[in-house]
Formats: structure tokens, sequence, C-alpha cells
């Protein structure tokens, strides 16, 4: 690390401390030539994973982007947002333990959608009916008749 205010590469650090968020930590060093002192961060390198989409584009991942189309589909729903937060979670965890930096758009979709399947039928089929864009109501229906087929009947 070079001084700042007389370019020097040797100094000590006099303090260490994790920033506010936890994402940093703060050092405050000390020049052993010039003898001033300065501040300097360290953080961690974030890989930048790519979403490739359906028409071949790519996108960066947005983890809000995904957690608020789950929260839009789960709208008056009782799903708890922790529930959510952990879907992302896992998509987020899939990513990291990738070898590869994109991932495409359609694994992303058919993970929510089976999780969402599990944990509420309404949300899975508000979600399903913008992932998939559906072009009629027959394809709406089906998505339905599928559900209803894999449970008994509510009676």
């Amino acid at each position: 690390m070079k001084c700042p205010f007389c370019g020097h590469s040797a100094d000590k650090v006099v303090d260490s401390r994790e920033s506010k968020e936890g994402e940093a930590i703060r050092r405050r060093r000390q020049c052993l030539k010039c003898g001033r002192r300065f501040t300097s961060y360290e953080r961690i390198d974030r890989i930048d994973y790519r979403v490739v989409k359906k028409d071949g584009s790519r996108e960066r991942f947005d983890r809000e982007k995904l957690m608020n189309g789950l929260v839009k589909a789960c709208e008056k729903r009782a799903v708890p947002l922790t529930r959510l937060e952990a879907i992302v979670d896992q998509v987020e965890h899939q990513l990291h333990d990738s070898s590869d930096k994109e991932v495409s758009a359609t694994n992303i979709g058919e993970f929510v959608m089976s999780e969402l399947k599990r944990l509420d039928q309404v949300a899975y089929v508000r979600f399903a009916s913008v992932y998939r864009e559906f072009k009629d109501a027959n394809e709406f229906v089906d998505t339905i008749r599928a559900l209803l087929d894999r449970h008994d009947p509510i009676e």
C-alpha cells in the first residue's frame, strides 16, 4: 500500500475495525517514512454473476429483482418473508457453488417455481404466469389442472 502523501510503500497498521455493515474492514495506517496517517478499506471482491435470458441477452444477477418478483407473487398470501429470502439465498448459493459465472434464467425460474409450488400454490401460479408468459387462458388452465392432478380433490 502506497502512502497517499509521499508515495512510500512501507506502513504499519495502527487500528483495524469492521465497518458498520460488516462488509469491509477499515484500517488506519501510518506511513513509516513521513509518519502521516491514512485509512484503507479491505473488501471481498464479489464475482459478477450473469443471467442468460431467454432471448440470449445477459444481465447481472440481481438479488433484489428476484426478491421483488417473489414478494409480488406472494402478495396477500400467508408466506413469511424469511421463506422468500431463503429461496433467494439458495439461488445465490447455487451460483457461488457453480464453476460458471453465467446461469440461465430458465434454471433459476424452474428452481424458484419448484420451491413456490411446495410453499404456496397460488404464489406458484402467479409466478409461473409471469415467468412462463402464458399466451392464453388455456396455458393458465393447464398449469392449474396439473396442480390439481397432483393432489387429492378438496372435499
